[in-house]
């Protein structure tokens, strides 16, 4: 595996940052989760756009420009002969003192991998997820604002500890008002009376890209009415039907939460219709490699 690091490609087990790197010591910087189908990277321009906007959002100074970053990008799958792959961009604060001041890391650092991702098996796509509510909330928009895709990920992991205790894959997470946010890693949906509703980013969800790119696919190709708005752990238990979405897990079903289960049990034709329609859009959009 090569992997690019501040201007050049190493090995594995080569690849190595400073102890003293503030995204080490702090979770101080930002990143993208990138997918590659049959030779064209997906959205390559729209996940360098948030990534930059959530570097200006924590003043992280990236010194290269979208288009090197996107040449980076497509460089590192053409050095690991990649076709099909997740990407992994990171930018870090960069190499500072052991205080909190990011203004004394004079540099930041960046560097991407390119590898393989399952992040489900497929039987979940088949028979659809089974999750659960937890009890730690998503960051407040006034503290850590979950728009900001950052390497301070711990709200995430604590909220995944739950969901892997209670013996399920992903876990709901509410804002502070008690209404539902996204989940660990992923965007939520719900359908109900052929209206596809997910929550606002406002409230606590990470504008993502496939959330994007699937309520776009729902409103142009599949002619439903989108909207986002607030929900809570009740719309979900009464809707016909639900997914997530993420660049990882792309577009997959649910089935159960809480305990409860969401419309007959099986995955839904609506979300059955926006894999198939995602899929297709994998196959003939991107940038070449």
């Amino acid at each position: 595996m090569k992997i690019y690091l501040d201007g050049k490609f190493v090995e594995k087990e080569d690849a190595k940052i400073s102890l003293f790197d503030h995204g080490l010591l702090y979770g101080d910087g930002v990143f993208e989760g990138i997918r590659a189908y049959h030779g064209r990277v997906f959205m390559l321009k729209e996940h360098i756009q948030r990534l930059f906007d959530s570097a200006r959002a924590i003043t992280l100074t990236i010194h290269h420009t979208k288009d090197e970053v996107e040449n980076i990008v497509l460089e590192t799958l053409r050095a690991n002969n990649l076709k099909d792959a997740y990407v992994r961009l990171v930018v870090t604060r960069g190499v500072g003192d052991l205080g909190l001041d990011p203004y004394k890391c004079p540099k930041a650092s960046v560097f991407c991998i390119a590898d393989k991702i399952k992040l489900y098996p497929e039987e979940f796509y088949k028979n659809g997820l089974e999750i659960v509510t937890v009890s730690t909330r998503r960051n407040i928009p006034q503290a850590i604002n979950p728009c900001i895709k950052s390497l301070n990920y711990l709200n995430n992991i604590l909220a995944k500890i739950e969901a892997v205790r209670a013996g399920v894959p992903e876990a709901i997470m509410l804002n502070a008002e008690g209404y539902v946010a996204e989940c660990t890693g992923d965007n939520i949906f719900i359908c109900k009376d052929n209206t596809i509703i997910t929550p606002p980013t406002w409230a606590g969800a990470l504008d993502g890209i496939t959330r994007r790119t699937v309520m776009e696919i729902a409103k142009s190709k599949m002619k439903l009415l989108v909207k986002e708005d607030l929900m809570t752990p009740y719309h979900l238990y009464i809707a016909d039907e639900c997914f997530l979405t993420g660049t990882a897990a792309e577009v997959i079903p649910v089935t159960k939460i809480d305990s409860r289960v969401i419309g007959n049990g099986r995955p839904g034709k609506i979300t059955a219709k926006l894999i198939k329609e995602f899929h297709e859009l994998t196959r003939t959009s991107g940038v070449p490699i």
